[in-house]
């Protein structure tokens, strides 16, 4: 098939050249007055007689040529060839503008166009195919600058505010590594002074508690990815740290990251959103339901009489209803029911022998 198109393109050719050509051709060798020779159809016909014969030599170079290339430009990143083409226009239009200015000059203008063809054509190729990568860099930065821009705009900047329980119960870094705490990080200075005055404590406790909640901070603000900022303000008029961290989150529109129980029962009856990390521990814990064995080793009674108490690994308190004599032994319990509040998840059981003997 081709090589058909290829035989096409050469009489076409032939014939165009002939009815140009011929005739000058003629004049030269002064047989331009034989009417039969001096006609377009004639000259025509000659030049594609000639051109075709001219096919069994040179289809074969013509047809191994054209398949190169197409094997060649198969090759080339679809980016590259984009990119080349749009500079050899943009280059081509620049010698259309260039030649055209210099039409006013006959000299000039018989040569002009070609050479600036030429020129720039090459010159805009070679600009477009070498500087793809830039190119694409600055369409594909301003879309996703653009996109970043928009985000911005529609996703609210939350503010996660630490109060000193949560700074000091030191899980809170563990969760900031995880990920699974987005956006802002705020520390509030009065915060930051209850921390110090407590780590300052004579008494030993208090004092290690204090210089542990100091070195979580220490590490959320150098080892971990998180932005941590350090709120300046304080509230003069409110004296209670636990109300100054509400106050705080409502004019900041934040969220306030703890896990005292009455904090966050103050938070939630003044409409302030409250992240417990006890909420989250308890969340994460194996889901125990009524009827379910497990074995427990009942290590103290109760507050009530006969029972024991019992500990999962996570820290669950397992009330052992009937328990009592079983203190220092491990034996198989039924669960009764689970209490699940923010303080913590309880779970009341009683012995299976006891279930096996009624």
């Amino acid at each position: 098939m081709l090589k058909r198109i290829v035989q096409a393109c050469f009489l076409i050719t032939g014939v165009a050249l002939g009815i140009f050509l011929i005739p000058q051709l003629l004049s030269f060798v002064a047989l331009d007055g034989v009417s039969w020779l001096n006609n377009p159809y004639i000259s025509g016909v000659l030049g594609a007689i000639i051109f075709y014969l001219i096919t069994f030599w040179a289809v074969d170079y013509v047809v191994n040529f054209v398949r190169w290339t197409e094997e060649s430009l198969v090759k080339v990143p679809i980016t590259d060839i984009i990119f080349g083409s749009v500079g050899l226009v943009f280059g081509l239009v620049i010698a259309f503008l260039i030649g055209f200015a210099l039409s006013e000059f006959p000299i000039i203008n018989t040569v002009a166009p070609i050479v600036l063809t030429l020129l720039f054509g090459y010159l805009g190729f070679q600009v477009g195919f070498k500087k793809r990568d830039e190119l694409l860099t600055l369409f594909t930065s301003k879309k996703k600058k653009a996109a970043e821009e928009e985000t911005e705009k529609t996703a609210p900047k939350t503010l996660k505010i630490l109060d000193t329980s949560v700074i000091i119960d030191g899980r809170i870094a563990d969760i900031c590594q995880t990920g699974f705490l987005e956006g802002t990080i705020v520390i509030p200075q009065f915060v930051l002074e209850e921390l110090q005055h407590i780590a300052d404590s004579s008494d030993v406790l208090k004092r290690n508690r204090g210089r542990r909640g100091l070195d979580i901070l220490n590490r959320i603000q150098k080892e971990l990815s998180i932005k941590v900022e350090i709120y300046e303000g304080d509230f003069e008029e409110i004296q209670e740290v636990d109300s100054k961290l509400v106050k705080l989150a409502k004019i900041s529109n934040g969220v306030v990251v703890t896990n005292d129980f009455n904090l966050n029962k103050v938070c939630e009856l003044q409409q302030v959103a409250v992240l417990n990390i006890n909420d989250l521990a308890n969340a994460v814990k194996p889901v125990v339901l009524p009827g379910e064995e497990m074995k427990v080793q009942v290590i103290k009674d109760g507050k009530e009489q006969n029972q024991g108490i019992a500990y999962l690994d996570d820290g669950t308190m397992i009330v052992v209803e009937e328990g009592r004599n079983y203190i220092g032994k491990h034996i198989d319990v039924l669960v009764t029911s689970v209490l699940q509040t923010s303080a913590g998840r309880m779970i009341f059981a009683k012995p299976k022998l006891l279930e096996k003997a009624l």
